[in-house]
């Protein structure tokens, strides 16, 4: 089973872990290769009560986007690029058109960056490692895969597990043949990686496969508000942001979401104490665009056992729950699948020709 498993999916295991090690340290690299949309840690941080999210969204209203398209604004708690996603309306029926990604300067006055989402490196890295460039139905492919790799990472173990000695089984032979040497470097490697790459390997599976996450865990579903319908003009973002921020006074600003329905409320996705994740947190408040009432409140710490192991998802798949230390055994680990399928392969690939070498004297 080990064998073939192997054989069907280690290809896909690999490409997973390279883009995946790649994928670590997503913003560093795109800002190295970007440096117009940098971000400064030096410099102020636009918070709840800065000036600059109303004035970025009148930026990008201007600079001719749809206004009944969606924005997302992002808070990295750093001065410098404002980063934002702005998604397209689509007629019914029709599929989405591509998100654009784009930054801001710090004052929010100026558009420094635009590029569509896959249109550039880091974000075509992403879709692969994510979706196969293949969309919901790659995200499918890569999501029961995992479950193969469970299983190839788990029946590895098994086929290795000592009956004898522990140092044996640990041992790497370096004047052995080089078929036992290829086949220690594979089971060394194999054990060393074994227990994270099942971590990541099956958030991942978490991830990419909502129907798996909702079975098993259970999580609150982000709610769905609506807003009274009012006519007029809608409060501004920095009068929603006071009345968001008296709802959840201890939670850090993370997203600001202005839909391009007048009907839908202001979203902001905050982070609150407990919640591992610093960039995608679970928790929201949903403020009336024309009452200026809150609708609705997702708070994490309320949400019972399913919705805080799913808190721990993906910062345990990005490596980011450790900080820097974990974020490059991240890297590190995602190496692992294609050490692994390389000498695995060749170690099967020796025995097939070893064999059939047998195979021949005997017949002569």
């Amino acid at each position: 089973m080990h064998l073939w498993l192997g054989l069907s999916v280690g290809l896909l295991f690999v490409v997973i872990g390279l883009t995946g090690s790649a994928l670590v340290f997503y913003v560093g690299i795109d800002e190295a290769l970007h440096p117009e949309a940098h971000s400064d840690a030096r410099a102020p941080a636009p918070g709840w009560s800065s000036p600059v999210w109303d004035r970025a969204l009148a930026t990008g209203r201007a600079a001719g986007f749809d206004p009944a398209g969606r924005w997302s604004f992002e808070v990295t708690g750093e001065g410098g690029a404002i980063p934002a996603r702005y998604y397209p309306p689509s007629a019914p029926g029709a599929a989405h058109s591509p998100r654009q990604m784009l930054w801001f300067s710090p004052d929010g006055g100026r558009i420094v960056r635009v590029a569509p989402w896959g249109g550039y490196l880091m974000s075509w890295i992403y879709e692969l490692h994510m979706q196969l460039l293949a969309g919901d139905m790659g995200l499918q492919i890569v999501g029961w895969s995992g479950v193969a790799m469970l299983f190839l990472l788990a029946t590895g173990v098994i086929a290795w597990w000592p009956r004898g000695s522990w140092a044996k089984a640990l041992a790497f032979k370096r004047r052995a043949t080089p078929i036992r040497r290829l086949r220690d470097l594979h089971k060394l490697t194999g054990v060393g990686s074994a227990l994270l790459l099942m971590i990541i390997t099956a958030t991942g599976v978490i991830l990419a496969l909502p129907s798996v996450k909702a079975a098993v865990l259970a999580p609150l579903p982000v709610p769905e508000p609506r807003s009274s319908g009012g006519i007029g003009t809608p409060i501004s973002l920095h009068q929603a942001l006071g009345v968001a921020r008296a709802a959840i006074p201890d939670a850090r600003l993370v997203f600001i979401d202005v839909p391009g329905d007048g009907g839908q409320p202001y979203r902001f996705r905050l982070q609150v104490s407990g919640d591992p994740h610093a960039r995608f947190p679970g928790s929201y408040v949903f403020v009336d665009r024309h009452t200026a009432r809150v609708v609705a409140v997702q708070d994490v710490r309320s949400g019972g056992i399913g919705t805080a192991i799913n808190a721990w998802v993906r910062p345990l798949h990005d490596g980011s729950v450790g900080g820097l230390p974990m974020r490059i055994v991240a890297v590190l680990i995602g190496f692992a699948p294609t050490l692994l399928a390389a000498t695995g392969f060749l170690h099967w690939r020796r025995r097939v020709r070893k064999r059939g070498d047998r195979n021949d004297v005997a017949a002569t």
